[in-house]
């Protein structure tokens, strides 16, 4: 359930999932809760509760709750902070997290200070961290003309960033210093060049293909990357990319086209379909050994009028020898509220059969409808 109380934006989840014995998994009650209110023109605060019944970290239950706010002082100025913590059956103490962000986002400059800070036992059950017991500092700088004495070109950019991430007793685990130089013509296309230098220090092994692994210690490389982007105003669009460097004792070349975000490859057929190219090819050579990984996807879109589309994406990646679908139909029936229909296919391709052999297979149902009172 969404929607306000008088100033307050409210949203409550509730999920109950069944037992299912043959893996293990136990019934479990999932609960989230989220409170917020604007404040001033341009800012607000918030809180959230987290709740699920049977941890899969711990013992028993698990429990999160936090505070943030995002505070706009005007267009381009941000400050955004948050403080959880989590309290996980079983586990005692170094469970909480923090952040810090400031953001000025100028046309002509412009630059980022954050610091983020997850501890060792920091574990919301209902969702997930991509990394834990770590500190990480982040800061960067940017500057932006836009050169009247050129007519082809509508704004220079350099960038310069620098990384620094250890874990709760101070070991640096990360340290990266990148320098990005970006043309941006007239026509929307996009030519960059980006030079990056890291330490990264592995406290376990990495093992980062089948049959190769990486050993525990630290390492220091750089890359050298350069992209053309194409603008949105091509019937083909999107990122080519081609980038080369030192890479945990050996060398990485890499080349592709597709891209992220907005910046993702895009070809118009006709204004009612579309589909997104991607290709990375990654040649890899380390002291350990050397290998080739390849990731290829389309991501085909068709509008069948202004409230329903129908898009799907397959995926081939080498790393791990699988092919994924994802088929989904989108209808909003009525402003504000949908239909959604999602097929999901997963495949080995080292399969002995001629057609890749079936991992997983799911199809779901979604509905959600808005009242208006």
């Amino acid at each position: 359930m969404t929607g306000k109380i008088g100033a307050f934006d409210l949203g409550l989840v509730g999920i109950r999932s069944d037992e299912e014995p043959s893996v293990g998994a136990e019934s479990t009650d999932f609960t989230v809760l989220r409170l917020a209110r604007n404040i001033f023109s341009r800012s607000s605060v918030g809180m959230i509760y987290q709740n699920r019944s049977k941890s899969l970290v711990g013992e028993g239950s698990n429990q999160a709750w936090g505070m943030d706010g995002v505070f706009a002082f005007n267009d381009e100025t941000t400050f955004r902070t948050y403080y959880a913590e989590t309290q996980t059956s079983g586990l005692h103490g170094l469970d909480a997290s923090y952040q810090g962000a400031f953001r000025y986002t100028g046309d002509r400059y412009g630059m980022t200070a954050e610091h983020l800070f997850v501890e060792a036992d920091f574990a919301p059950a209902v969702g997930f961290v991509r990394r834990d017991d770590f500190r990480k500092s982040r800061g960067s700088a940017r500057f932006s003309p836009r050169p009247l004495g050129i007519e082809a070109v509508r704004k220079f950019t350099w960038e310069a960033s620098y990384d620094y991430i250890s874990d709760a007793a101070g070991i640096v685990e990360t340290r990266e210093a990148q320098g990005r130089f970006e043309t941006e013509f007239e026509n929307s296309d996009t030519i960059e060049v980006s030079y990056t230098d890291t330490h990264d220090f592995l406290k376990e092994p990495f093992a980062i293909a089948p049959d190769v692994t990486v050993p525990i210690g630290g390492y220091d490389f750089w890359n050298a990357r350069t992209s053309l982007r194409f603008g949105p105003q091509r019937r083909l669009s999107g990122t080519v990319f081609a980038e080369h460097g030192a890479f945990y004792g050996g060398t990485k070349t890499a080349v592709g086209f597709g891209g992220r975000g907005s910046f993702s490859g895009r070809v118009e057929l006709t204004p009612q379909f579309s589909f997104r190219p991607g290709l990375s090819v990654n040649w890899i050579d380390l002291p350990q050994g050397s290998f080739l990984t390849q990731l290829v996807t389309t991501h085909a879109t068709y509008t069948i009028n202004p409230k329903t589309f129908i898009n799907a994406l397959i995926q081939y990646n080498s790393s791990n020898n699988g092919m994924s679908a994802n088929i989904r139909l989108r209808w909003e029936y009525q402003p504000g509220s949908e239909l959604f229909i999602v097929y999901n296919e997963q495949r080995d391709t080292l399969s002995p059969r001629a057609f890749p052999e079936l991992d997983s297979r799911a199809f779901i149902v979604k509905i959600n409808r808005l009242f208006r009172f």
